[in-house]
């Protein structure tokens, strides 16, 4: 068994991992719009991640027995159909960088459901963090000057709360089951692919373009960023406590805008700057980083 420091050393390198698979994500689920619709693309995408979880599950001798099922679901439809299926609806009408920091609103919201359903009560440095963080994002968005494109910051902020749903639910589903983090993975995403399938039969799109762009951002998405990561997301969740996974993500939105500004030429407005400033500032109180003088 890993001692708790080696446990711990796992789960932070699991959490850079994810942030920068996460980071590049974006910038590529916004270019794949120039070659299918965003409910095709996005169910084709996590009906082949779970694919290639369930086959990494049977080269690693797991059981492909399910976990507790209406959990588990539950989980696919808040953590994949409704999080993902809204933020690629919200990147048709709004930049990658935009969009991917009002998804990170999640910490806020899974906080506060973590308190609720958990009882994990928030540290004074945790709201702390939650309100730097929180000035950051108002700074970002910049309600004073109508939202910019309305439809799309909420479909990003939506989905950011059912983001957080799926996480406080799998940290549930983590204490009450002795549940394989590559095994939940696999079947939740399952279940949100099908529940997309679903929509993107019955939403009208664009004719799917098999480019080979397409198929790299497809490849990338699949394998990388659905496949690797959630597997990677499971572990952070199972050994992190929730508030700190949660708010430590928000490094996905940072590096994410950079990654927009110089791959899609998205540049930071002033305001997006400041409240970058301001988030990091609450990634350091929440995880009780100090800059110290030598």
């Amino acid at each position: 068994m890993p001692t708790p420091s080696a446990s711990a050393r796992g789960a932070l390198l699991a959490l850079l991992a994810t942030i920068g698979l996460w980071a590049y994500s974006w910038v590529v689920m916004k270019q794949v719009l120039a070659y299918a619709g965003p409910f095709d693309f996005a169910a084709i995408r996590y009906l082949l991640g779970a694919a290639v979880l369930f086959a990494a599950m049977l080269l690693a001798r797991q059981s492909l027995k399910p976990p507790p099922l209406a959990p588990t679901i539950l989980i696919g439809l808040c953590q994949t159909a409704a999080f993902q299926g809204l933020e690629q609806w919200a990147l048709v009408s709004g930049g990658a960088g935009h969009v991917a920091l009002l998804a990170y609103t999640m910490p806020f919201w899974a906080v506060l459901l973590a308190w609720l359903v958990l009882r994990e009560r928030p540290t004074r440095r945790h709201w702390l963090g939650l309100a730097l963080a929180a000035l950051g994002l108002v700074c970002i968005i910049e309600p004073w000057r109508g939202l910019g494109n309305a439809a799309s910051t909420a479909l990003a902020i939506a989905g950011g709360v059912a983001w957080a749903a799926g996480t406080v639910l799998s940290k549930r589903l983590f204490r009450r089951h002795a549940v394989s983090a590559l095994g939940l993975t696999a079947w939740q995403m399952l279940a949100g692919g099908v529940a997309l399938g679903a929509v993107a039969l019955a939403v009208p799109q664009r004719d799917i373009e098999w480019s080979g762009a397409f198929v790299a951002g497809l490849a990338y998405s699949v394998l990388m960023a659905s496949s690797l990561a959630w597997w990677l997301w499971s572990i952070v969740l199972r050994r992190l406590p929730t508030t700190v996974a949660s708010v430590s993500s928000l490094g996905v939105p940072i590096v994410g805008v950079l990654l927009a500004w110089a791959i899609l030429h998205e540049r930071p407005t002033a305001m997006e700057w400041l409240g970058i400033v301001f988030v990091l500032l609450g990634l350091c109180a929440v995880s009780g980083l100090r800059l110290r003088r030598r």
